[in-house]
């Protein structure tokens, strides 16, 4: 009989130790073992370590035809560092002679299959790019996304705030125009577009020439044109408070793709969409998170949000 193994038992993380080990017993006297790596399908077998009997004197006198009982042999190819590229089966190849004709030999053979594991090796937290600028008067849909590269195989994904896990709902597809998405620095501050009345702009563009009705101070827009008239303070117009702003707990939407990369690791994107809220999510703290069995704690990156 003849069985191959791995120690330690797969899956291994890249770096550690292997050893193949090829256990066969038999009555009759071996001619050689030869260990073979089978890429592309099977299609390609690569020699990795071979022994020949004929030429061992370690092995020439163990052997006596005319005993009957079984010898046991065990052959260990060992891997000092392994890598992404050792994944993949093995093959153990015997090659014993017949005992009737002492010149004959009968194969047998055996595989293995490594399998290999490698953690994330970078996280990043980006904002996806908005069609509007952060602003405490137009409800807009806002967009985290986690990208994490370097694991195999993929790995778990989800997102916290204020360290608590967010329950999203998952999006089987990517929203529309997430082609062009592109990722935008969270330091970056717009400008803030209330320091013009909503009123005035509602209304359109004064007139050049059109007095006022009343004697107010004129304001908005038209303030802007008089060199003379003080502009009005902006506490004045925060007093309007937005009435799309809700405290009710945001809807966050989940989507989470990977991609494989050439040198057979996994690039995994995931993305957290939901209506923004200035009045809740400023200075909300937002962590993507990473399980991976071959990590022993979770990789995790954070972002704090801010409104200008």
């Amino acid at each position: 009989y003849l069985t191959v193994s791995i120690e330690p038992l797969p899956p291994v993380v890249v770096g550690d130790a292997v050893t193949l080990k090829c256990n066969f017993k038999t009555d009759g006297k071996m001619r050689e073992i030869v260990w073979y790596r089978v890429t592309d399908g099977g299609t390609i077998k690569q020699k990795i370590f071979t022994f020949d009997a004929m030429f061992s004197t370690n092995f020439s006198q163990m052997e006596n035809y005319r005993k009957r009982e079984d010898l046991v042999y065990q052959s260990t190819v060992r891997l000092p560092e392994v890598r992404i590229s050792d994944n993949g089966p093995y093959e153990c190849h015997v090659g014993i002679y017949d005992r009737a004709t002492r010149e004959k030999v009968v194969l047998a053979s055996g595989n293995v299959f490594l399998n290999v594991m490698a953690p994330p090796t970078s996280i990043s937290v980006l904002a996806a790019d908005t069609p509007a600028p952060f602003s405490r008067y137009q409800a807009q849909n806002f967009t985290l996304v986690c990208v994490v590269s370097g694991g195999k195989p993929a790995p778990l994904v989800y997102f916290k705030r204020d360290g608590e896990p967010i329950e999203a709902t998952p999006l089987p597809e990517p929203p529309a125009g997430a082609s062009s998405w592109a990722p935008r620095s969270l330091l970056h501050r717009d400008l803030d577009d209330t320091k013009v009345p909503k009123s005035l702009a509602a209304d359109g563009e004064l007139g050049m020439g059109n007095p006022f009705p009343t004697a107010d101070a004129p304001r908005g827009l038209a303030a802007e044109r008089d060199s003379v008239t003080e502009s009005i303070p902006e506490t004045v117009v925060s007093r309007e408070f937005p009435r799309w702003v809700h405290m009710a707990e945001p809807i966050y939407y989940f989507r989470h793709t990977h991609a494989p990369v050439s040198d057979g690791t996994v690039e995994a994107r995931a993305t957290l969409t939901w209506t923004l809220n200035p009045q809740i999510d400023n200075e909300a703290l937002f962590s993507c998170e990473v399980k991976h069995p071959a990590l022993s704690m979770p990789m995790q990156s954070e972002v704090t949000l801010g409104k200008p």
